[in-house]
């Protein structure tokens, strides 16, 4: 055994790997950055009314006292 004192936990762990295999480790972090990225930019496409395609192939009948046609009249007034 060597006198070295192993340390242990997350961080020790993350430095080993960066020593032993820095592209897996790089890899592995850029993931999770676009992981993360995609979650924002769905969160805000959906929280946006991403879903909403105001040209579309067809044709839509709504009726007046459905909720989407309020949506509808605020998105197509503020265009």
């Amino acid at each position: 055994m060597s006198g070295a004192v192993q340390s242990r936990g997350l961080v020790a762990l993350f430095k080993r790997g960066w020593n032993e295999i820095p592209e897996v480790i790089g890899s592995t972090f850029m993931g999770i950055i676009g992981i993360g990225l995609s979650m924002g930019g769905l969160y805000t496409y959906y929280k946006k009314d991403g879903d909403y395609n105001k040209y579309k192939l067809e044709y839509t009948v709504i009726r007046h006292d459905d909720p989407l046609a309020n949506r509808l009249q605020k998105v197509t007034r503020t265009v």
